[in-house]
């Protein structure tokens, strides 16, 4: 008889806000969001981006290995500077699992209020709950006319 062997590959998460560097376009953060996308969909990592127009909030999720290799690029990207990070930690489930990497446009405020929820242990009440909020009231928006 033939058994089937299920691996289950441990997940971490982590998220950060930055600053924009100046005169970082709109373009500038599709065509960002496109290589990352396509990166981390080779590295199996998921997650998403908020932009205000000055600032980032990220939020990835992934194998160990592949969210070091991506992170290490988050710190070393030329279109951002002042990253602080806000909360890193295993997971049990990831929060995006069909998001390569999605970015939606967010207001300071929200921002601002996402980044200073808690973070600690990615704590599902906290920051990351928050964030899950308003992406499901985008995603639920209707499209500008």
């Amino acid at each position: 008889m033939l058994r089937s062997l299920v691996i289950i590959v441990p997940l971490r998460a982590i998220a950060y806000a930055s600053e924009a560097v100046p005169g970082l376009s709109i373009d500038d953060v599709d065509d960002l969001t496109r290589a990352a996308a396509r990166f981390n969909l080779e590295a199996g990592v998921t997650g998403v981006l908020l932009h205000d127009g000055s600032r980032f909030l990220q939020y990835i999720e992934g194998p160990d290995d592949s969210i070091n290799v991506v992170y290490d690029c988050i710190l070393s990207a030329r279109s951002h500077h002042e990253l602080v990070e806000l909360g890193r930690a295993r997971i049990s489930a990831r929060f995006f699992p069909y998001w390569s990497m999605r970015w939606l446009p967010a207001q300071p405020t929200e921002i601002r209020i996402i980044s200073t929820g808690d973070w600690s242990g990615l704590n599902r009440s906290g920051g990351v709950h928050r964030l899950s909020l308003l992406v499901s009231k985008h995603l639920a928006s209707p499209p500008a006319a």
